[in-house]
């Protein structure tokens, strides 16, 4: 299989592969991040690159799946982070400086649903300072839109929209207040979703407005979306 094939593969297309043993999860991993090291210099969307650690939960994860104990409905599958959600053992930056060299020591709800559905993180992504602000993040410069890199992706997710278009994930996480989520999803012709109010935890992510931050998708498609709002925000 054409690794740009197997890339550009929606998120279900990709987890039901990866169930049926068509692909593997650490060929997959691999292939993510290979894109990674090859797009990023240009579209500055990650700011971590995770790639020892995903590397190592895609054999984990293959070795789950050959003895027939599947972990959920994500096996296997390479997501991305704005960096502004806590994932324990990883330097957490909101896109700032501030926070210094914070490392969390637990998981926000919503990564611990998509880890427990079997999902692999491979990087946290850029973003606007505090998930606001101009366009220019001044500590970590802008994301250019993988369409037109002299484009923008919107923000204040700006890395997990250009990391999904450009084919280096599957899908991704951003946090949306006035429309941080939607906006990067429609700049770079992805599907974001704005969930209700409440629907999502919001517990271990980086605060910019308690009664207005939402956490939400961004895929390629609509299928995707509702595949992670499944796995994710359980009622």
């Amino acid at each position: 299989m054409a690794e740009s094939g197997l890339l550009f593969r929606s998120l279900s297309d990709i987890a039901e592969q990866i169930r049926r043993q068509e692909v593997s999860p650490l060929e997959v991993t691999r292939a993510v991040l290979d894109r990674l090291e090859q797009l990023n210099p240009r579209l500055n969307a990650v700011l971590t690159n995770l790639g020892e650690q995903a590397l190592e939960a895609a054999k984990l994860a293959e070795q789950d799946l050959v003895a027939g104990r599947p972990r959920g409905p994500l096996h296997g599958v390479p997501l991305a982070l704005k960096d502004i959600l806590v994932l324990r053992g990883v330097q957490v930056t909101a896109g700032s400086k501030v926070l210094g060299a914070w490392v969390a020591d637990y998981y926000a709800t919503v990564v611990a649903r998509l880890k427990a559905a079997g999902a692999i993180f491979v990087a946290t992504l850029n973003l606007y300072e505090f998930a606001t602000g101009a366009m220019l993040n001044p500590h970590y410069g802008p994301t250019h839109n993988p369409w037109h890199l002299d484009h923008t992706t919107g923000g204040s997710s700006t890395g997990s929209g250009a990391a999904v278009a450009a084919g280096i994930v599957y899908g991704s996480l951003g946090t949306d207040t006035g429309g941080s989520v939607r906006i990067p999803a429609s700049l770079c012709g992805l599907v974001g979703l704005k969930p209700t109010y409440g629907r999502v935890s919001r517990h271990g992510v980086v605060l910019l407005s308690w009664s207005l931050d939402h956490v939400g998708p961004l895929t390629r498609t609509v299928r995707d979306t509702a595949l992670l709002i499944r796995c994710r925000f359980p009622i």
